[in-house]
């Protein structure tokens, strides 16, 4: 099996930033494209960036500029710098690797969530 593991969310003032970390582990598994999505309360799960496997890079068009994605695929590490954070950025962010190859099939895994407040 393969699990993603998050960590870096808490409580940061607005204006301020944070690093998340989602690290895949388990045997046998190739990663393509992962990525980070969010989900407020009261409101629906939505995209917030991607990365492919050759670094290549979605935004959510309203996010550009104040977060960026990277990744690190010798550790199967998918980052997200947030910086000049708001209030509305409040949410569970999960990571997220849509299309990831183990045993000849391919799954779409979710890490548990991992929350980010911000504060006015």
């Amino acid at each position: 099996q393969v699990q993603l593991v998050e960590s870096g969310g808490g409580l940061v003032q607005a204006g301020g930033s944070l690093r998340l970390s989602c690290a895949a582990s388990g045997i046998g598994f190739v990663i393509n494209n992962m990525g980070w999505y969010r989900q407020a309360p009261g409101k629906q799960r939505e995209l917030v960036a991607t990365v492919g496997k050759d670094g290549t890079t979605k935004y959510a068009d309203s996010l550009k500029g104040r977060f960026t994605i990277s990744r690190d695929n010798a550790k199967n590490t998918v980052y997200l710098q947030m910086d000049s954070l708001k209030p509305e950025d409040t949410a569970v962010y999960y990571c997220n690797a849509p299309d990831t190859w183990y045993r000849s099939m391919i799954y779409n895994y979710w890490g548990q969530g991992t929350q980010v407040t911000v504060s006015s």
